[in-house]
């Protein structure tokens, strides 16, 4: 199939990476079958040396609203949401991003990544007691996938180390993600849950 003249779409196109089904991350129908994947519901996490994985958990409903996974001195969240088939969500994603980091007083620039079009921000931190207020760094990216939306937040060294960069962009790109044949509506949370006994592969 070959793409001479890209047609416009009707609403926002996805934002998808060319090599995106053959380097990830990827659809659980593109995922190779006899990996040891980590199932946590609605993605899989390819377990690697030195990744250290968290469950962050929503207060009052007990509901799993990300995954957390800490790698080479860097922070990675992420978050499978349900899309339209024919459009994506990271365009409209990153705009609201942007709203919300300059309300809160930071800064954030777009600028085009590794992993696509991504958001670098600087967000104001609120001090615990008797510290002092500060900033920190923190990359938002998003891919777009068939019915599904990846975003990831990277925090830590991979904000401005290169090596670590790679290596957590690496890791979000080795991320498989089960939207499953449930109806859901656009940008609903793919539902997480706990993975089986650890340590069986």
């Amino acid at each position: 199939m070959t793409d001479a003249t890209p047609t416009p779409a009707a609403g926002v196109e996805k934002s998808a990476l060319e090599d995106r089904a053959t380097a990830g991350p990827f659809d659980e129908s593109e995922a190779n079958p006899v990996r040891p994947y980590i199932d946590l519901g609605g993605i899989k996490i390819l377990p690697r040396e030195g990744l250290n994985l968290r469950l962050e958990v929503e207060e009052q409903t007990k509901r799993i609203v990300a995954v957390g996974l800490d790698y080479a001195d860097s922070t990675l969240q992420v978050q499978p949401f349900a899309a339209p088939r024919t459009t994506g969500l990271w365009d409209e994603t990153r705009e609201q991003i942007k709203q919300q980091v300059r309300q809160q007083g930071g800064r954030v620039e777009e600028r085009q990544g590794p992993l696509g079009p991504e958001l670098l921000a600087e967000v104001p931190v609120v001090a615990g007691p008797g510290g002092t207020a500060g900033k920190r760094l923190a990359r938002f990216v998003g891919v777009d996938g068939p019915r599904w939306f990846l975003r990831g937040v990277i925090g830590g060294a991979a904000t401005a180390d290169v090596d670590a960069a790679a290596k957590v962009e690496d890791l979000f790109r080795s991320i498989v993600v089960v939207r499953g044949g449930t109806p859901m509506p656009p940008r609903d949370l793919i539902p997480l849950k706990m993975p089986a006994t650890p340590g069986t592969a």
